[in-house]
């Protein structure tokens, strides 16, 4: 039995004390977990784009401090009341939205989105009692997102937790608990393309690059990467793009550029940008009777889509996803054992690594546009 169970924990986390701030390495205290509730040991964290959004407080009301921080890998330190399938000791990775396999999304199989535990920006504190379990000589120090891996310990919802293989080095697979897993189910279990289809790919930040590995893994034979950015192309090869295509470079929509290049539209095509432009050029693009459109990015509040409703009578198809499709606790772990089988390559993803005790030089990172995911090694007594 851990030697801490049951007791406040002191530890060094990362804390967000005002917006836009550099993170500060503090000494906090970690409350024991309650009902339903795990206390985790972090051992590996890595950088989001959606932390970096909210430690900016663009369009949100700010809610400061903050222990940001979702993609990790950690093991169990211990559980709170009621926990039953997980034990100290075990490897997990925290992950944003949940899984509680009681409410009616859960035990639907066309649903990953649980009612208890979506995702919630706004929420800082943990859902059965309303309180935090930071603080800092006694200031309340807020959660982000349920997980809040900044830190050295943290506590998660148990429906939060991926229990996954001891075999998996957790400094990769670390960065699943998010954007990873977000483009790979966008493909493999939304748009669903088949062995020598072909792909569009809009946006090939870190989500859109996932998106075309999951092309790539399902044997398109034909992947685009359509991007603002020319410098991306490059990289872009690596997750199996083969051709490129910059829609500056053209005076015409860029889906009447696709449909021109494909006799008449891509089989399957994947958003990753947030850009309301683009969500309709992704839908536009694919082929009349067949063609499937996947939209994943997160748009303006404010953006409407439009587009001519022939559109969907030309028998195409849009979609939205949310996480790829994927459960936490049900498939996360299968998404692990497909990197184990080396179906999946992760470490391509991977391309910075810092100390807890650098955190903000991966903040740089990603601001300047050199990181795809920055893994970020907690350092332990």
């Amino acid at each position: 039995m851990s030697s801490t169970k049951g007791q406040v924990i002191k530890c060094k986390a990362a804390v967000a004390w005002e917006a836009g701030k550099p993170l500060v390495i503090e000494e906090v205290e970690v409350a024991p977990p309650q009902a339903n509730e795990v206390r985790v040991k972090i051992l590996f964290t890595a950088l989001c784009h959606t932390d970096v959004y909210f430690w900016e407080a663009k369009g949100q009301t700010p809610l400061f401090p903050r222990i940001f921080g979702h993609e990790a890998g950690g093991v169990v330190e211990s559980v709170g009341e009621g926990v039953t399938d997980l034990k100290e000791g075990d490897h997990v990775l925290p992950v944003f939205t949940g899984e509680c396999g009681e409410c009616r999304h859960c035990k639907s199989e066309e649903s990953n989105m649980c009612d208890l535990l979506r995702i919630n920006t706004d929420r800082g504190v943990m859902i059965s009692d309303g309180n935090t379990r930071f603080s800092k000589n006694g200031q309340p120090i807020y959660h982000f997102v349920g997980t809040s891996t900044f830190s050295e310990y943290t506590v998660v919802h148990v429906g939060c937790l991926a229990k996954i293989n001891p075999c998996a080095p957790l400094d990769t697979v670390c960065v699943l608990s998010c954007g990873i897993s977000t483009g790979l189910g966008a493909t493999l279990n939304v748009a669903k393309p088949t062995k020598g289809s072909s792909v569009a790919i809009f946006g090939l930040g870190a989500v859109g690059l996932a998106a075309a590995e999951g092309a790539r893994i399902a044997g398109a034979s034909r992947i685009i990467g359509i991007d603002l950015n020319s410098n991306r192309f490059e990289e872009a090869k690596k997750f199996g793009v083969n051709e490129f295509v910059n829609p500056k470079e053209y005076d015409k929509p860029v889906q009447q550029v696709i449909a021109e290049m494909t006799n008449g539209g891509v089989d399957r095509s994947v958003e990753c940008t947030g850009s309301i432009q683009a969500m309709i050029s992704a839908f536009e693009c694919v082929h009349d009777g067949w063609g499937v459109a996947v939209l994943v990015g997160v748009p303006n509040k404010d953006d409407s889509f439009k587009t001519h409703p022939m559109q969907f009578l030309n028998e195409k198809t849009l979609k939205g996803t949310f996480f790829g499709n994927y459960r936490t606790r049900s498939d996360i772990p299968n998404v692990v054992e497909q990197y184990l089988n080396k179906e999946l390559e992760l470490e391509k993803f991977i391309t910075h690594s810092v100390s807890f005790s650098e955190i903000n030089k991966a903040f740089d990172y990603m601001l300047n546009g050199e990181s795809i995911r920055c893994v970020i090694r907690m350092e332990h007594d």
